[in-house]
């Protein structure tokens, strides 16, 4: 694994971050530099998001939705709401972990770790923390959208809130901050991963139940596993335009046509998934058709996944999310 830390010249919270560091691997291999980020243009072209910023095998795994390169100081918050100067040693292990996993499971193709990081929160996977309400809510709206096709109003997921001595729209505002949902400029909820509210590419029609939108084609194959329900998930090639269809039966999918694939892949610059990847998580008719799209687009880097590679990521990252 390989650690960077983004600093401005003498950031008095440097040290601090690889002490941390340092307690966190707790003896696990790792390289660690500290590279000094001297001007707004080096810190766009590095990733630096405040100083210090913590990469791990490239990825920011603390950035929030919306951050912007910067050489401003940057601050972190700890599980119990304390302002620090640098992540906690317990958010630096559990980030570790999460990287640590997504690397084993591709030990050859450096690609396809990064293709579970941009579904999964670089590594963390998209299950909410239980604390403070976050995961209650979090299912709340999840358990909505399956069951109406529509997103949540904050007056649908107050009560659920008051549980946790907190408000809908606090909650919210703090799910879209660690991007397990995103909100519009109203603060209505736009997307909440795996579905969204808007109409997209990819349409689910769950077995029993309603129809759903999905943010990109590993959050369709996602749903089914989630809701432990069969599904038929439509989408089109982004080439030729023609049909993609997968109906989910038990733990099996028949796939049409059979040789249909998935591209992963995630636009460099960090950010939250709905606009670092989503729209770059498609599934195509044909291999030949997802190289005719990567040509189109060689600033996204990825990889073509197989049909069970991608039933498998969607699994591992949709999977858990409903559990209590």
């Amino acid at each position: 694994m390989r650690i960077t830390v983004l600093t401005v010249p003498e950031c008095p919270n440097a040290p601090l971050a690889l002490e941390r560091i340092t307690v966190a691997l707790a003896g696990r291999a790792a390289q660690t530099e500290l590279v000094e980020i001297h001007d707004p243009d080096q810190a766009a072209t590095r990733g630096m998001n405040g100083s210090p910023t913590i990469l791990l095998d490239g990825v920011d795994p603390f950035a929030s939705a919306g951050a912007v390169p910067s050489v401003s100081c940057r601050l972190y918050r700890d599980a119990g709401g304390e302002v620090t100067g640098a992540p906690s040693v317990a958010a630096l292990r559990e980030a570790l972990t999460g990287a640590s996993q997504v690397s084993a499971a591709a030990p050859v193709d450096c690609c396809e770790r990064d293709a579970l990081d941009a579904v999964g929160r670089a590594g963390r996977g998209r299950r909410a923390p239980a604390e403070q309400g976050l995961r209650a809510v979090h299912q709340a709206v999840l358990r909505y959208f399956a069951e109406t096709g529509t997103a949540p109003g904050p007056e649908v997921l107050e009560p659920v809130a008051e549980q946790a001595g907190r408000t809908a729209r606090e909650l919210l505002a703090e799910l879209a901050a660690e991007d397990f949902l995103t909100l519009d400029e109203a603060g209505q909820i736009h997307a909440a991963y795996p579905f969204c509210a808007v109409p997209t590419r990819h349409r689910v029609q769950i077995d029993g139940g309603v129809k759903v939108w999905s943010m990109c084609a590993i959050d369709a194959l996602g749903i089914p596993p989630m809701l432990e329900a069969d599904a038929v998930i439509t989408s089109s090639d982004p080439v030729n335009g023609e049909q993609v269809t997968i109906t989910t039966r038990g733990e099996a999918a028949t796939w049409e046509p059979e040789d249909a694939v998935v591209f992963v892949g995630q636009r460099p610059g960090g950010g939250p998934a709905a606009t670092a990847c989503c729209d770059a998580l498609n599934f195509f008719t044909s291999t030949a058709s997802a190289q005719t799209w990567i040509n189109g687009h060689p600033g996204i880097p990825g990889r073509v996944v197989t049909q069970a590679q991608a039933e498998e990521i969607a699994q591992q990252t949709f999977g858990p999310l409903l559990a209590p």
